[in-house]
């Protein structure tokens, strides 16, 4: 019995000792760093804390 197993796990492990990729390790590229963008110019800052409602203020 054992010699009838003997072939057929020997081709398997063969087979599958056959799969897989070849070559170099494949991998992925760096990432790129972030960049900064620069925030929407909008009114200057005491244009806006005159514009907030009085009732608004966090100092009460």
């Amino acid at each position: 019995m054992r010699r009838l197993l003997l072939p057929p796990l020997c081709l398997a492990a063969a087979l599958l000792a056959g799969c897989g990729n070849k070559g170099p390790l494949y991998l992925p590229p760096p990432p790129k760093p972030a960049q900064w963008v620069a925030p929407a110019q909008s009114a200057p800052a005491s244009a806006q804390s005159a514009a907030a409602p009085a009732g608004s203020s966090a100092t009460h």
